[in-house]
């Protein structure tokens, strides 16, 4: 089998590197911690790619649980019960109780897509909107 010349490789390389620019670009938020201005509105919590409930994450203080978030009763056992908050963390956000406490943890994947890996192995995903929305279109 014969091999690729070196000019026809540093042009297959450098295609491979210009398409993944624009995507790199878009996801600059990754693993970085979620701002109260950039978390305020809508959140959609998905497992294995079936919605379960929308949230609403706010920028707005609410007292030691951080800022404050409303998690219907439609999210079931998917989170944590006592949800009373959101904060910021090194890497994302975490949903916490009345008292501040951690209840659940997610990672920053993206601008709009957060995850919480489980135990269970069913990793729970916050995707920025209502129901169907797709990350990055917010």
């Amino acid at each position: 089998m014969k091999s690729l010349s070196p000019i026809l490789a540093a042009g297959a390389a450098l295609s491979i590197g210009l398409c993944a620019g624009p995507a790199l670009a878009a996801d600059n938020e990754a693993g970085v911690p979620l701002t109260p201005r950039d978390a305020a509105g809508p959140w959609t919590l998905e497992a294995g790619g079936s919605a379960i409930c929308t949230i609403k994450l706010s920028a707005a203080k609410a007292g030691h649980a951080g800022f404050s978030v409303a998690a219907p009763a439609s999210c079931g056992d998917a989170l944590p019960a006592g949800a009373a908050g959101w904060t910021p963390t090194a890497d994302g956000m975490a949903l916490t109780g009345a008292d501040g406490k951690v209840l659940i943890a997610f990672n920053r994947w993206s601008n709009s897509l957060f995850v919480s890996h489980r135990a269970s192995g069913a990793d729970l995903q916050l995707k920025r909107g209502g129901p169907g929305a797709l990350p990055g279109t917010d």
